[in-house]
């Protein structure tokens, strides 16, 4: 079997608060494989955003392991750390503001290629740029305009340039659309799928739109305070979801259609758990319908209940 080109092994980063350690992200194994998409969702502030941040060494681990390629980046430093970030890129979620300002399209998308010294020859980079510029459907004209004159749509796909200017073989997404117009989102989705196809790219595409998520990955994890509470092939976590968090999730996802009844939504109701020194047990258990004495007395990992499909839940033991 082949081995996964990135793969996170009890991955943990808490952050220190007055009151104890925020659990942000806490005890994560995932594995992605090359070429393909590793989509993660949950609500606000369940720690998607800060487990890709912290797989790209933006921010240290607290414990754990980060295999890309079969080694451990969280053990890189100097030359090594700086190689590693070719690799592995990010495109963030507002396309506005993690542009810089200041500077024009064309030295925005140059910049990388400039600090790694992947091409030293000006013209060779000028070429490279509008290389760039027409992969992600970006006009030639643009290279001296600025972030502001821009619409979201076209930033964004400044970002994506910038991203892919290492030729990198992992990105992590970060809500890349979320910001965007619909019409938008479906053009920036068509063209990230294109680029993986020509390109073999691998991505982690992180959002909370599971209509989104359904459209361009090919394994799904969901995540809930910090941890991983199912994974599961697209298809199959769509068809047959278990956990309680998740039927929740599927059941908000609006239908278009006036002819199509809406059907009975799972509403989650109850108190948050606080991620700050949580208790053992389940930390949706206080939200759940199905709560019993389980749930609550004992830490639930993710074990398997089905081909390829993993679930944290007292329910399914």
């Amino acid at each position: 079997m082949e081995q996964p080109l990135v793969q996170t092994i009890g991955l943990k980063k808490y952050f220190e608060v007055p009151e104890g350690y925020l659990h942000a992200v806490d005890n994560v194994n995932i594995s992605i494989d090359k070429g393909k998409t590793l989509g993660v969702v949950g609500e606000s502030g369940c720690g998607k955003s800060t487990l890709g941040r912290v797989m790209l060494r933006l921010l240290d681990a607290t414990e754990g392991e980060v295999l890309f390629d079969g080694e451990n980046v969280l053990d890189y430093t100097g030359q090594q750390l700086k190689k590693m970030r070719r690799e592995m890129q990010i495109i963030f979620q507002d396309p506005y503001s993690s542009l810089n300002p200041r500077k024009s399209i064309g030295d925005i998308i140059k910049e990388p290629i400039i600090v790694n010294k992947i091409l030293k020859d000006k013209k060779a980079i000028n070429n490279r740029i509008k290389e760039l510029m027409d992969v992600v459907g970006l006009s030639q004209r643009l290279i001296r305009s600025y972030p502001h004159e821009l619409d979201g749509g076209r930033r964004q796909r400044v970002g994506i340039a910038r991203a892919l200017s290492l030729n990198p073989k992992f990105i992590v997404c970060d809500e890349p659309v979320s910001a965007l117009d619909v019409s938008i989102q479906a053009q920036i989705l068509n063209l990230m799928m294109d680029l993986q196809e020509e390109l073999g790219i691998t991505y982690m595409f992180i959002t909370h739109d599971l209509s989104v998520v359904k459209h361009i990955s090919d394994e799904i994890v969901v995540m809930y305070l910090g941890q991983c509470v199912e994974s599961a092939k697209t298809e199959e976590l769509f068809k047959n979801p278990m956990h309680p968090y998740t039927k929740a999730l599927l059941s908000a996802i609006p239908i278009p259609s006036i002819d199509q009844e809406w059907g009975k939504k799972n509403i989650i109701k109850g108190e948050l758990t606080s991620p700050i020194n949580p208790r053992k047990g389940c930390r949706f258990h206080l939200r759940c319908d199905h709560a019993t004495d389980k749930c609550i007395d004992n830490d639930i990992n993710l074990h398997e209940v089905g081909e390829d499909h993993h679930i944290a839940c007292a329910l399914y033991n």
